[in-house]
């Protein structure tokens, strides 16, 4: 039995997974061929669907199981914890016996380790729910797994829509002025041609 705080939380989550997932869907069905044909490897962009996909479905699930009236929470985060670490490890031989590049594979394989140590936690946590149904530090645990769920959703919904990259080098090099694997500084707007 969780407390009302969690409960909110839980319902929160869960509305947020709903509609995010509801957007991934159509966001899925307008993605042209032609666009993911341009996006690199097809293995990449159904990795990117797909994580993005069970991350939504991993908060949503956990979160309406545990607002069922005497359900402990433990049992679906420990069950959706194994599926998303069995997802992890699909995903990962996936894109390493892809024909991506390199840089496209360390791209894709950062992503595997943050799912990793989300769904690890949640299995972890679920765990020690089962065995401790009131304790307070492994329903904290499980509401971040899910809060970090919908993030990583987020983000991969971003990339599979835009093939941007999302991650905090990215970002940082975008901010610095510099692209990915460039080591010149590009142009600014207010430059004059030479």
């Amino acid at each position: 039995m969780i407390s009302a705080s969690y409960r909110d939380l839980l319902v929160a989550v869960a509305s947020s997974a709903g509609a995010l997932t509801g957007l991934l869907f159509v966001a899925m069905s307008v993605v042209t061929p032609r666009r993911e044909a341009a996006q690199g490897p097809r293995i990449i962009q159904q990795v990117r669907a797909a994580a993005a996909m069970l991350s939504f479905s991993n908060a949503l699930a956990v979160s309406l199981f545990g607002l069922v009236p005497s359900t402990n929470l433990g049992y679906p985060a420990a069950v959706l914890g194994v599926i998303g670490l069995l997802f992890t490890a699909a995903s990962t031989r996936s894109i390493r016996s892809s024909p991506s590049t390199a840089t496209q594979q360390r791209q894709q394989l950062s992503l595997m380790f943050l799912l990793l140590a989300i769904f690890g936690t949640q299995f972890g946590a679920g765990i020690a729910l089962i065995a401790s149904p009131g304790a307070s530090a492994p329903a904290d645990a499980v509401g971040y797994a899910l809060v970090s769920s919908l993030i990583v959703g987020v983000s991969r919904a971003w990339e599979f829509v835009g093939d941007i990259d999302t991650g905090i080098t990215a970002s940082l090099a975008v901010l610095t002025g510099r692209r990915r694997g460039d080591s010149s500084v590009e142009e600014s707007a207010e430059d004059p041609p030479a």
